[in-house]
């Protein structure tokens, strides 16, 4: 388990060596109460694997879809307006989990029974105004 104490400008620093932990791992769920940088770290990684594209979180879209330099695409759910694992089943989510792609979730305890065991929990605490600290 990594535990990094970070402010946002160290941020690069924290998706790469999420990313260089988990190399193989795809599905990664994130945990933290609201406003303390689940969107923030996502566009980060985002970033880091490539993705041109402007970022932005799927609060009401659900899920968000970019595409990498080498033409790969990636997720990002926000399932924070959902009111059971099915909602996110009607989207197709297990499609997108079993699609061999990254898949970035916030607010991952909403389908912790669809995901079962199959991820990679990444916990965000708010240390103070400028720093969190960052669990995988």
């Amino acid at each position: 388990m990594q535990q990094i104490k970070a402010n946002e400008r160290e941020l690069p620093n924290v998706a790469r060596k999420l990313l260089e932990t988990y190399p193989n791992e795809r599905v990664f769920g994130f945990y933290g109460e609201m406003g303390t940088g689940k969107t923030t770290l996502i566009k980060q990684i985002c970033k880091t694997l490539g993705v041109q594209d402007i970022t932005s979180s799927p609060t009401f879209a659900i899920v968000n879809e970019y595409w990498t330099e080498d033409d790969q695409p990636l997720y990002h759910f926000d399932f924070y307006r959902i009111e059971e694992p099915a909602d996110a089943t009607r989207i197709g989510f297990e499609e997108y989990l079993y699609s061999g792609h990254y898949c970035f979730i916030e607010w991952t305890e909403k389908v912790e029974s669809i995901l079962q065991d199959d991820f990679v929990p990444v916990h965000i605490q708010r240390v103070d105004d400028e720093n969190r600290l960052f669990i995988f």
